[in-house]
């Protein structure tokens, strides 16, 4: 795609200052890196990086029927969502594949707040346009996203806003931030403790700036974002999972309420019943590539006679673990830990093993119980 053809967001040109390397992602110009990936890596997860995400889709279902009908194509419940929370789910078609999966709560008392994936959000807010009935309404929104995640995160957003600090990871709210009416939710897509504040579009350039003030805080491109997901063991739509990939399948049965799952009233219900009873064909696992270069994206994964019985979704080197690492979908009886398995990297086979994830620990915030 070329440049003329690709979206901007809001934060461009504060990027371009900033001096970084620009490329095409999910039709958007956006900065793959400012000063090197392995550099902007560890500063995440030592400080705080600060991640332009406004090339994700954010929209309302608003209407008394809202809940109800955003629930009928999702497998969390929402009904028991209070004010205040937010969830992580998925979109299913018919056949229980993952459309998309996204952010959905209650910031406000004014319906559900989404959050979608760049790649797909067309897609799916033309799914909920022609299938949601009643007098549940969709309202895309024109506002930009801004992360900012890393063990410094809390301290330093507290600052500019004390309650900031009170909030438990998955908590939202919307509130005045940076003088803006903003969505505030205390969640990432790194392993670290953060926020994901939704901003005007106009004030965008003017809140990120204030946020670049601070010693503590670097931008970050989409580079490090990938390696510091792959870390945490997070799935990247159109990659690890798609369409044609069940929750069962891309081992996210976590997000399957047990409710919804009594009621088996949502998309694809009858098919992720099935798998969970039964198991499924293939699952989603981590891998430890102990020798050679790293494994990417379509490398096969052969057990030990050398029999192809998968593939690599996503790979890399690990920056925090100084090894490669790697997830892909293999049949549930090679998915065992410790089970001694290969990859083929440029052609050639390397060992690896069935590993845990996520390969790194996760550190969000949870509040002690009280």
């Amino acid at each position: 795609m070329t440049d003329q053809a690709l979206k901007t967001t809001p934060l461009n040109a504060a990027h371009r200052r900033l001096g970084a390397r620009m490329v095409g992602f999910s039709g958007y110009d956006m900065p793959v890196q400012y000063e090197g990936v392995l550099a902007e890596h560890r500063w995440t997860r030592e400080h705080v990086g600060l991640f332009d995400v406004s090339h994700m889709g954010q929209c309302k279902i608003t209407g008394a029927d809202a809940t109800a009908q955003f629930q009928r194509f999702v497998p969390g419940d929402y009904e028991i969502l209070k004010a205040g929370k937010q969830k992580y789910t998925l979109l299913l078609n018919k056949d229980g594949g993952i459309i998309d999966d996204l952010m959905a709560g209650r910031p406000d008392h004014d319906g559900l707040f989404v959050v979608v994936n760049a790649g797909n959000k067309d897609e799916d807010f033309a799914f909920w346009n022609a299938n949601l009935e009643g007098d549940a309404k969709l309202t895309v929104l024109d506002r930009a996203l801004i992360a900012i995640q890393g063990p410094e995160a809390a301290e330093l957003m507290s600052a500019h806003e004390p309650v900031l600090a009170e909030m438990g990871f998955m908590e939202t709210a919307r509130l005045m931030l940076f003088g803006a009416d903003c969505y505030v939710s205390r969640s990432g897509y790194t392993g670290e403790d953060g926020y994901e504040i939704s901003v005007p579009a106009d004030q965008a350039e003017r809140i990120w700036n204030t946020l670049l003030e601070d010693a503590r805080v670097k931008p970050i491109g989409l580079g490090a974002r990938d390696s510091l997901r792959l870390e945490a063991g997070l799935p990247l739509h159109g990659h690890d999972i798609d369409a044609a990939t069940t929750p069962v399948e891309g081992a996210l049965t976590f997000a399957l309420s047990k409710s919804r799952k009594e009621r088996a009233d949502f998309n694809g219900a009858d098919i992720i019943l099935k798998q969970l009873a039964e198991g499924p064909s293939r699952v989603r696992v981590g891998l430890h590539v102990k020798e050679g270069a790293p494994a990417r994206e379509g490398a096969e994964i052969a057990d030990a006679d050398g029999n192809i019985i998968g593939k690599v979704t996503s790979g890399g080197p690990s920056p925090s673990l100084g090894k490669n690492i790697a997830m892909g979908f293999v049949p549930p009886a090679f998915a065992e830990l410790g089970t001694e398995l290969k990859v083929l990297v440029r052609g050639k086979p390397a060992a690896a093993e069935v590993i845990a994830m996520p390969f790194v620990a996760q550190r969000y915030y949870r509040k002690p119980k009280a």
